[in-house]
């Protein structure tokens, strides 16, 4: 890597964008646990042992590992714009023998999935990185089964992070219906229904 070339993965550690994959050890630090660990998520993500579930954004899979876990008969997809994150992802299941996953690489629009395929959607600090947000909320309303939840999770320190009315003006343009709330504005998973 050249100097010019680690200037700008951290600038882009640092600031709005796409989180560097080059960064993405940083994601795997169990100091996460103090504002969202695995098991919260699992709890609030109201899932069952069968669910269907997409993961978007998983990076190297912090929350990935424990969520497949938990679906001992239902499936984790993970999607990421980055393959080089989906690899990381992939590298990391594999190593503690997880199989009930699948990888998704995402084109940025639209999601090569049927009409409702999930029971869960879910995403933790990324809706901000993304281009589309209104494509994207509308491609997970037509993928999310009847009844099913799409959850948002946002954390303190994310300088992409979305204020939780934004996320609730987003979600109720494209059909959904506010649901569930955790948290506080700092740190919060706010959860829809279809």
């Amino acid at each position: 890597m050249t100097k010019n070339s680690s200037t700008g993965v951290t600038k882009r550690f640092t600031s709005k964008g796409i989180f560097p994959y080059q960064m993405a050890f940083t994601l795997l630090i169990p100091l996460r646990n103090i504002f969202l660990s695995p098991n919260q998520l699992i709890k609030r993500l109201e899932l069952k042992a069968d669910s269907l579930v997409l993961e978007v954004g998983p990076g190297p899979g912090y929350f990935s590992l424990k969520v497949a876990g938990f679906l001992q008969h239902g499936k984790l997809v993970l999607a990421d714009i980055q393959k080089e994150m989906l690899d990381l992802a992939q590298k990391r299941l594999d190593k503690k023998g997880i199989k009930n996953t699948e990888y998704y690489l995402c084109n940025g629009n639209k999601f090569a999935f049927s009409d409702n395929s999930f029971n869960r959607i879910f995403m933790v600090t990324v809706i901000g990185e993304v281009e589309n947000k209104e494509t994207y909320i509308l491609e997970f309303y037509r993928m999310l089964k009847p009844d099913g939840i799409l959850s948002v999770s946002e954390l303190a320190g994310d300088p992409d992070k979305l204020k939780s009315n934004d996320i609730k003006t987003l979600c109720r343009n494209a059909g959904f219906k506010f649901y569930k709330i955790y948290g506080n504005e700092k740190n919060y998973t706010i959860n829809f229904k279809k």
